[in-house]
């Protein structure tokens, strides 16, 4: 399993056609850039298509945005996780807003991840849920009020409670798993906030692929980090 050092800024390239086909290797080597000047990991999560190009070209961490819970076999449209580990991923996103999951499922796919060496970042939209998901023992989970979801509206300010709870009920359940701030992160000030709330990094998504500049809009994230 690649090591990841924090903090950490995960880039989701969900379907825009910003970030798809060769705009999206476009975008993952400005983000290895900044990433290799800035010393500060940065992971991205390109579409299924996307990751076997992405990952040959940059070095920094690439993952999936979902898997299916489904081994090698007749499944057809599945996606596994052997396919994306062969195809250059290193971990996936699980159980984002937009592609939910049972927690049987989460269950079952963390397992099964971490048997393949393959990181994996678990979503949850509530504190309460996000401790029952550090329970399935995921390497992170990213908090992430769907309301607030391409937004603008960052949950660091708008909803701190929200950030804090989730830091103080994951700690008590499984103090091992590392927390990312998601949902309208747009702004380093976003990005300030949500460390001093306590967690350990971001999820973005339209924040960074719908910038006209996409290393501005990197480095303006990054930078707290940086000066942490």
């Amino acid at each position: 399993m690649v090591e990841i050092k924090y903090p950490v800024l995960l880039i989701n390239f969900k379907a825009y056609r910003q970030s798809s086909g060769k705009k999206a290797v476009e975008l993952a080597k400005v983000a290895e850039e900044v990433s290799k000047e800035k010393g500060v990991t940065i992971i991205v999560a390109p579409q299924f298509t996307d990751i076997a190009p992405v990952a040959q070209a940059v070095e920094i961490p690439v993952f999936a945005q979902h898997v299916d819970p489904v081994t090698p076999g007749a499944h057809t449209g599945h996606v596994t996780l052997e396919a994306i580990r062969d195809a250059g991923a290193v971990g996936t996103i699980l159980n984002h807003s937009e592609r939910r999951l049972r927690v049987d499922v989460i269950d079952e796919v963390v397992k099964r991840a971490k048997e393949l060496g393959l990181i994996t970042t678990v979503c949850a939209n509530t504190p309460e849920v996000s401790a029952a998901v550090a329970a399935l023992n995921p390497n992170m989970i990213a908090i992430e009020p769907p309301e607030l979801i391409g937004t603008g509206i960052p949950v660091s300010k708008a909803k701190p409670e929200v950030i804090t709870s989730t830091v103080d009920l994951v700690k008590k359940v499984n103090p091992e798993v590392k927390i990312l701030t998601g949902a309208g992160i747009t702004t380093g000030d976003d990005v300030a906030a949500a460390l001093r709330l306590g967690t350990v990094g971001v999820l973005v998504a339209s924040g960074i692929v719908k910038a006209k500049d996409w290393r501005k809009a990197i480095i303006d994230l990054v930078t707290p980090m940086v000066n942490r």
